[in-house]
């Protein structure tokens, strides 16, 4: 291909513009982004539209919007910029010193609270690095959305990343003082026999439960009065006296030491839900995932709320 009609502009420079407009929405902020002026993010945007021969972005009033087209070559962009860092990093000799950008998807709960302790942790290790800590309940999309890695609770089914096992989260059952009044809390039946709260994402219809001493389980159906995808909302609803529940322990350690909720069958409890490291495959990884792996694996099982798994597949190199 003659490039000539685009002097001098250098092809990883409009990719990396294009990264940061799909990533800030807006030319405006993107120059900001890049420190450089709107109209040179403006030229760059058409010199890679007019390299390519196609309409990236749809341009309006008031937004930018993605075409088809423009959706595909982010996430050939984010690859190859990625790709060229890793090179980089690898020839200059850097790969054992973590430096440039992290993104890290969270749980909502879990990242603001008990997982700040880790980032911290992190930030203090590695001050070459910074890190955008999202916190979102779903999964992500890691090419798309130029996300390192995501930190999930609960299985991870999708074959295209590695899932590191890191700790798990026990889970109790627990109601408030009033939905319990007259019944023995140690009685299954009886507790079976309770109002129910699911949260869907790990229970629907069904609680299953185990001993803790006589490794023996128990199942019952259940025909829940409400049930969600949010475990802040299942914490609030037993709290208001709406039905039994299970949660995961931590959630509610001040609920139950303050006399709002009181846990239920105290000798059973229900499978403990798994904590994840989960990233895209690839042929390496730059050193500042190397380190925030190695993190997570050695601080998460001691972190509050959390317990330490048996066994998980090694650390990548």
């Amino acid at each position: 291909m003659d490039d000539s009609r685009f002097g001098t502009a250098d092809r990883l420079e409009l990719l990396q513009t294009f990264i940061r407009i799909v990533e800030t929405g807006s030319l405006s902020a993107a120059a900001l982004r890049l420190d450089v002026s709107q109209p040179t993010v403006s030229r760059r945007l058409k010199a890679l539209e007019s390299m390519l021969g196609l309409r990236l972005i749809q341009r309006s009033t008031h937004s930018l919007n993605l075409t088809d087209d423009g959706e595909r070559c982010a996430r050939h962009a984010r690859a190859v910029c990625e790709r060229w860092a890793s090179m980089a990093e690898d020839l200059q000799g850097m790969t054992e010193t973590p430096r440039g950008r992290l993104r890290v998807l969270v749980p909502h709960a879990f990242g603001q609270d008990q997982l700040l302790e880790l980032l911290e942790s992190y930030l203090r290790a590695y001050p070459e690095v910074s890190v955008e800590w999202l916190l979102h309940d779903r999964y992500p999309d890691f090419i798309a959305e130029g996300i390192d890695c995501a930190i999930r609770v609960g299985k991870v089914e999708d074959p295209a990343v590695v899932a590191v096992p890191v700790a798990e989260v026990p889970r109790i059952v627990v109601a408030s003082p009033e939905v319990v009044s007259g019944i023995e809390i140690d009685d299954i039946d009886a507790v079976a026999s309770l109002p129910w709260l699911a949260l869907r994402t790990f229970y629907r219809d069904r609680v299953s439960l185990t001993h803790a001493d006589e490794d023996r389980e128990h199942h019952f159906a259940i025909a829940p009065r409400v049930s969600t995808d949010n475990l802040a909302a299942i914490r609030q609803l037993a709290v208001s006296g709406f039905g039994a529940a299970i949660v995961s322990a931590w959630r509610v350690a001040d609920d139950l030491e303050s006399g709002r909720l009181i846990q239920l069958l105290p000798t059973w409890y229900a499978s403990p839900l798994p904590v994840y490291l989960v990233y895209p495959y690839a042929d390496d990884y730059p050193a500042r995932l190397h380190r925030f792996i190695e993190l997570i694996r050695a601080q998460a099982p001691g972190m509050s709320g959390m317990t330490m798994r048996r066994s998980g597949p090694p650390v990548p190199r």
